[in-house]
């Protein structure tokens, strides 16, 4: 089940010239599934990414982070040039063989592809704790390799999945001075989903002629404005990873600064994307029947609007009533007391959903009726808005109700 949420059509999916993608089966986990994606790119690609801040990040999340902090745009044989991502499989919790096999599949693509192994970054998702079988992995490899062709972002999107139950994959394009240029991206994930990345992968390209230079900022920018402003569960994974890549093919002149005309449009699309691929995640929850934006007004900074949405956001008791559409409101304002904010007046807060008042100056509105909460709360998307009353920061976070069905997915997610 997804809210309003639907499986890409491959023609909307845009190819990015300088990108070739290309799938395989190799039975990591379960025979006759696709599981292996590699993302091969073209000489002078820069690459950034953002990974996850869980300590116990998997193996695939050190080799990236150490691959990534080699890179130097002025030399060739540091450029990343290929990733490699298998699903089934998260090879976190597997200690020093987890690491010598994630430095094994890089080894492997990059010997197959003439590569340096620190110009292949790995990727792995499913089930934790399980050592990851490198040898199908490999055998794997040509195959994907002999697919990979600039229209498979539709079959990437599939390949990459876990629990999702559809592949999340958008497009869009823009002139920059009078060239057309291309952004795409894919994305994975519907459980462990919180904050700080979370059990997703999503890779993002773009043929923008962007100075290397600015790519880890705005990954970072992107992050913060998308994946790090969803929460299904709670949980932030060990494996999740973000990833950018400008081919730098489009004839614009070079994006050095964020300052001019172009780099705003451009800027905007890279946005939108990401969020789209964001809230897909959410649309996509595990069990999830209702899409919720969660929005906090008038703090005295943004940090502590994100308290209280995080608070609301991850309630159990919240996400809870509203799958049951049950208007049980005052659970949304014991989140927000107990979010951590100093000096809170709760005298000041205010309460809607949607456009129904239901609480002002700390308490329920003497107009509001229990059938206009049930009647927003009915809905499968809804906007729930807080106002602190501190001052003028506000921020908003995307989450999901949880359902019956997200504890039968995650108690059979290894069957």
């Amino acid at each position: 089940m997804t809210v309003n949420l639907q499986a890409p059509n491959p023609e909307h999916v845009l190819a990015v010239p300088g990108v070739r993608l290309g799938i395989a089966q190799a039975g990591v986990r379960k025979v006759g599934r696709k599981d292996l994606t590699v993302i091969l790119l073209d000489e002078g690609s820069a690459v950034a990414g953002v990974l996850t801040q869980n300590r116990f990040c998997a193996a695939p999340v050190q080799i990236c982070r150490d691959h990534l902090q080699q890179v130097n745009p002025s030399q060739a044989d540091t450029q990343i040039r290929a990733l490699i991502i298998n699903t089934g499989n998260a090879n976190a919790g597997t200690g020093a063989k987890g690491l010598a096999d994630a430095r094994a599949t890089s080894e492997a693509l990059a010997a197959l592809l003439k590569l340096k192994p620190q110009q292949v970054l790995p990727f792995s998702t499913g089930v934790i704790m399980e050592n990851l079988p490198v040898d199908r992995i490999v055998a794997g490899m040509p195959a994907a390799i002999a697919d990979a062709q600039a229209k498979h972002w539709a079959k990437a999107a599939e390949g990459i999945m876990t629990t999702d139950t559809v592949p999340k994959a958008f497009s869009a394009q823009v002139r920059l001075s009078g060239q057309t240029v291309t952004v795409t991206g894919i994305s994975k994930g519907a459980g462990m989903i919180r904050p700080n990345m979370a059990t997703m992968l999503g890779f993002l390209a773009t043929d923008a002629n962007i100075d290397p230079i600015l790519l880890p900022a705005l990954a970072t920018d992107m992050a913060n404005a998308s994946f790090n402003r969803i929460t299904i569960d709670g949980d932030t994974s060990t494996n999740d990873s973000f990833i950018v890549m400008a081919t730098r093919k489009a004839a614009h002149p070079v994006i050095s600064s964020w300052d001019s005309a172009d780099a705003q449009t451009l800027r905007t699309a890279l946005m939108s994307v990401a969020q789209k691929l964001a809230h897909a995640i959410v649309r996509d929850g595990e069990g999830a029947t209702k899409f919720m934006t969660v929005r906090v007004e008038g703090g005295k900074t943004t940090e502590e609007c994100l308290l209280a949405a995080y608070a609301i956001a991850h309630s159990p008791l919240v996400k809870t009533a509203f799958f049951a559409s049950d208007p049980n409101l005052g659970r949304i304002l014991a989140a927000v007391g107990y979010a951590g904010i100093d000096d809170l007046d709760q005298d000041l807060i205010g309460l809607y959903l949607d456009d129904v008042c239901v609480v002002q100056n700390g308490g329920r509105n003497p107009a509001y009726q229990e059938a206009d909460g049930q009647r927003v709360m009915k809905q499968s998307e809804i906007t729930i808005k807080v106002q602190l009353g501190r001052g003028e920061a506000f921020d908003t976070v995307w989450t999901c109700d949880l359902s019956h069905d997200y504890v039968s997915i995650n108690a059979d997610y290894r069957s």
